[in-house]
């Protein structure tokens, strides 16, 4: 039998990290995420606690992970060309790409919302990538290029740039809330509602989508 060679090593590696965010986040949904301990994930991921500190440094590391991987979901269908302008199309693209991910890989998506609805995870997840990116200032600093950072500029920009063909009294940063209220809201209602009605839904994407394109 010859030896793997690095690829399939590296192979291997992305299929145990991959299987241990799998464990950790089935175990953080339904047993908290301070309640379930290392031991308890590398016990049910199968390997050694030791082996398990060799993929991830800390219980922490192992959750930025995990939002990580949520985000990196979708964050390819938004500005896929990644010029930083939204037109209006790719605007539409990205609607529908979210809930078509949401539906194909719907058991990940119930256990993410679980698991996002804890306190210490929705505040981690705000002070690592949202708080300190929330601002459309430049300052001094280098400017952080997190997807959700990313994500609020090009969207606000999106709809300031609407305001030139809207009434007047137009308010875009308000239009713009609106809009992440409404996909939200309708996210967690397409992952939890096991009876979908793909016509309704197809006809409520199309509403948001006359709504705020």
């Amino acid at each position: 039998m010859s030896p793997r060679t690095p690829q399939q090593y590296e192979e291997i590696r992305e299929e145990r990290k991959t299987l241990i965010m799998d464990v950790a986040l089935n175990h953080f949904a339904k047993e908290g995420y301070h309640n379930t301990t290392i031991s308890r994930i590398a016990k049910y991921a199968g390997i050694s606690k030791g082996l398990m500190y060799n993929y991830f440094t800390s219980k922490e590391e192992l959750l930025s992970e995990i939002i990580n991987r949520s985000i990196e979901e979708i964050s390819r269908y938004f500005d896929p060309d990644r010029d930083g302008y939204l037109t209006e199309e790719e605007f539409e693209l990205f609607v529908r790409k979210l809930f078509f991910i949401l539906r194909e890989k719907l058991s990940f998506w119930r256990l993410f919302y679980q698991f996002f609805m804890q306190k210490d995870v929705r505040e981690k997840l705000f002070h690592s990538y949202i708080e300190s990116n929330g601002s459309s200032e430049q300052s001094g600093k280098d400017q952080d290029n997190t997807f959700i950072a990313t994500m609020t500029r090009i969207l606000r920009d999106y709809f300031v740039r609407k305001k030139d063909k809207m009434p007047e009294g137009y308010d875009p940063e308000l239009d713009m809330n609106m809009f992440l209220y409404v996909i939200e809201g309708f996210s967690i209602v397409t992952v939890f509602q096991d009876d979908i009605d793909n016509e309704y839904t197809n006809k409520a994407i199309n509403r948001i989508i006359e709504l705020y394109k």
